[in-house]
């Protein structure tokens, strides 16, 4: 701390400042700031600063400048410069704190470069993760093609489209930031992925993604890849009997922390469920919807199937226009179980 007078002469000084700067007090008592030192406080836009706080009536507060003494290295110092008001106006007082936050800023540097580097590694890593998992889905596709078993087959199939579901998440996170993941992109890579292994080149069925630029943690995009991976491969199954033509459309929307996620189609519909066994598939989709604390709706269409995963979070707000509305997808009829195609699944 120092306290100046209008003629910005030191009329007193901490004993912190004395020891922060290597001066004694006495010595910096009684003269003129910019002698203080070896002339490092002639520093034009502090006086410059100084001088409009001693005319205005504002207060400086947080300036910024760096300062060099004599011997050692530059200083970040932050100035806070107050006018002091007295009655005895002839005499003008200026209360000036400095607080040396090189150190501080140092360490926020390092941290930084630290964060930066750890993030480069991550990338690093996801892209490798992905590269692995890449070349496990391909193994499985080779096997199911060479197996003679049906079932067989469409568990390979299945256990691939799984795997290129994870797959695809590492290889979006290894180029985004903040550990977000823009769904369109997600969403997109992954149908593409199903429709190879599972539709192949002909043109009766088609997959098709539809919603609004948004972005979701990789956690919650995690369980929505791998939900929209049972769903999609449910329909395929079961919607489109005997070569029938159809539409699967996954539909996704995002407003603050609400979101809703629907898989539809136009196949034959929903089939009486024959017993209460659940397949994997169906286990997957609720564990996954529980974890996000998301309902499951499903409900007939005309013609097909809809199944919604949907997150309503209520929040406190003040004004009308801040509630956090719940994404308008055409939402099916709630049910009380998720229902399948068949009692397989």
């Amino acid at each position: 701390m120092l306290l100046l007078d209008g003629a910005l002469n030191v009329i007193a000084a901490s004993t912190s400042f004395s020891e922060a700067f290597g001066m004694a007090v006495d010595a910096a008592v009684g003269h003129p700031l910019a002698n203080l030192g070896a002339g490092e406080w002639r520093a034009p836009e502090l006086h410059a600063l100084l001088a409009s706080t001693l005319t205005g009536p504002a207060k400086t507060e947080a300036f910024e400048i760096d300062l060099q003494p004599a011997g050692r290295e530059v200083r970040r110092l932050v100035i806070h410069a107050e006018r002091l008001a007295y009655l005895d106006l002839a005499n003008v007082r200026i209360l000036m704190a400095v607080s040396d936050v090189t150190d501080a800023r140092a360490s926020e540097r390092a941290k930084d470069e630290a964060l930066q580097q750890n993030m480069v590694l991550l990338q690093e890593v996801r892209h490798r993760v992905a590269n692995s998992l890449q070349i496990i889905a391909s193994v499985l596709l080779q096997n199911a093609r060479k197996t003679q078993s049906d079932e067989t087959r469409d568990n390979l199939k299945a256990a691939h489209n799984r795997v290129m579901s994870v797959a695809a998440l590492e290889r979006l996170l290894s180029t985004s930031e903040g550990g977000k993941v823009e769904a369109h992109a997600y969403f997109t890579s992954l149908c593409d992925s199903i429709s190879v292994s599972l539709i192949g080149e002909t043109d009766q069925i088609s997959l098709a993604v539809e919603g609004d630029d948004g972005s979701v943690d990789a956690r919650v995009s995690m369980s929505l890849g791998l939900i929209v991976t049972e769903l999609v491969i449910n329909a395929l199954k079961y919607a489109f009997p005997d070569g029938r033509r159809g539409k699967i459309a996954v539909e996704y929307g995002f407003q603050g922390p609400n979101w809703v996620l629907c898989v539809r189609d136009n196949g034959v519909g929903m089939q009486p469920a024959a017993s209460d066994r659940t397949g994997l598939g169906t286990s997957i989709v609720r564990a996954l919807a529980n974890q996000l604390n998301a309902s499951v709706e499903i409900a007939p269409q005309s013609p097909g199937t809809a199944v919604s995963i949907r997150h309503t979070q209520i929040a406190l707000v003040k004004d009308k226009d801040e509630t956090a509305a719940t994404p308008q997808i055409a939402p099916p009829a709630p049910s009380s179980a998720l229902v399948g195609y068949s009692a397989k699944e």
